[in-house]
């Protein structure tokens, strides 16, 4: 039977490569395992319906909610501005501006598209002025951006989480670390690609003024600022669900962008609303049909076969994690982060459990790849959001944004499998 899944598989990806709408690309692959295996599609279906029913799905909108709210509002820009005045007279310290600011803005939102769209229109200009290539500028920035996936908040392990029965709170935790270093790594990375360009930079301030400076924008910041504390406080204090403090996001940027940065109008708050419910549409219809196609896959009995087959090439835990990594990367090249997920995770869950991996550290390996796939074609939404964005020709940002996936990116991806501290210490900390 494990035959007919790989065809089921193998027909998602063709169709998703051909750029068939997703709902189509699932569907084919459920009329596969429909005609060919032996499932019944009305028992599966009742089932994906009563499963949208579980409360922590509730958070992904929320949260989706929460950030094009924050990028109407205005609170990125204050964000953005506390930043830069720290490195801003740095050579390439603009560039570092770039990639705080995104996981900052993915500690609030839980998503990779947040950052491209709120920082990109504001800082792509600004860098390009500052004498930052422009396709660079927006490779650098979008390649950030993947670490809304990963610094918690995240939507990614929010789904992790419920599909394979394992604390969400431990998953937000097990990527906290590889997002972290991703983001150093893409700081490092700039500013010594900074070097070969002909920069201007602010004047080094005195003590005095710098010292002023940072105090006036940080008031103005501190209530940007306060919104990761809350959540994050929220969830890890045991005070809040994910699910709660996702409302709590919503909530408390609807006053913050009306009353305090007033960049929220009547007119992009309906629209915020609007893009919201539109995303929000499109992520659960695309959870329920990859939700079916799993089930159908465990219902087969594909996992168990899945692992002895592999187990028949090699038991080497060292080429069997490489030949995962592989494997997810290729996954993450082809479709989005959430599908991959819930349709893999409960697949290799079982193969990973038998290499002595914990589901965390699992959650850590499977969001650092599933992630980078974000940014590498053919899928590379955020990657294509960002050209899109920053007005240049994808084919001139690809190369940029592989040079910092290579340098940046990949080297997290190993570490994150074979050093089990980078992903098990916080959660082991906070006692899961």
């Amino acid at each position: 039977m494990i035959e007919i899944a790989l065809l089921a598989i193998l027909v998602l990806v063709i169709t998703l490569t051909l750029g068939v709408p997703l709902p189509w690309c699932f569907g084919a692959a459920l009329m596969v395992m429909y005609f060919i295996g032996d499932v019944t599609m009305k028992g599966m279906v009742l089932w994906g319906f009563q499963q949208l029913g579980n409360p922590a799905l509730l958070a992904i909108p929320l949260f989706v909610l929460a950030g094009t709210i924050m990028s109407e509002s205005g609170i990125a820009a204050a964000l953005l501005r506390f930043v830069n005045a720290f490195v801003g007279h740095v050579r390439g310290g603009l560039g570092v501006v770039a990639a705080v600011s995104c996981a900052i803005i993915g500690a609030i939102s839980g998503s990779g598209l947040t950052g491209i769209s709120a920082i990109g229109p504001l800082l792509i200009p600004e860098m390009e002025k500052r004498g930052y290539p422009r396709e660079y500028a927006t490779a650098l920035i979008a390649n950030s951006s993947i670490l809304g996936l990963l610094i918690p908040p995240s939507l990614s392990m929010i789904l992790f989480g419920w599909v394979t029965d394992t604390s969400i709170a431990a998953c937000f935790l097990a990527t906290l670390g590889p997002g972290l270093l991703i983001m150093f790594n893409f700081s490092a990375v700039n500013l010594w690609m900074a070097r070969k360009f002909n920069l201007v930079l602010d004047e080094k301030p005195t003590a005095r003024e710098f010292t002023a400076d940072i105090t006036k924008r940080g008031i103005y910041a501190f209530p940007a600022l306060l919104m990761p504390v809350m959540i994050l406080g929220g969830i890890y204090g045991g005070i809040m669900t994910p699910t709660e403090s996702a409302a709590l996001a919503v909530i408390y940027a609807i006053p913050v962008g009306f009353l305090i940065y007033k960049g929220l109008r009547l007119d992009n708050f309906l629209f915020a609303g609007k893009e919201a419910a539109t995303a929000v549409g499109a992520i659960m219809l695309m959870i329920l049909f990859s939700m079916i196609l799993g089930q159908m896959f465990v219902y087969e009995g594909v996992p168990q076969k899945l692992v002895s087959v592999i187990f028949g090439i090699t038991e080497n835990k060292i080429v069997l994690l490489i030949l995962i990594n592989i494997l997810l990367f290729l996954i993450g090249m082809v479709v989005n982060d959430a599908t991959a997920i819930i349709l893999v995770a409960p697949l290799l869950l079982p193969l990973m459990q038998a290499l002595d991996i914990s589901p965390v550290q699992f959650a850590a390996i499977m969001g650092v790849n599933t992630a980078m796939g974000g940014v590498t074609p053919p899928y590379a939404s955020i990657l294509y959001l960002g050209a899109r964005i920053g007005k240049v020709k994808v084919t001139k940002v690809i190369p940029p944004a592989m040079f910092l996936v290579l340098t940046g990116y990949v080297p997290v991806v190993f570490l994150t499998s074979f050093w089990p501290d980078l992903s098990l210490y916080l959660p082991r900390l906070f006692g899961y």
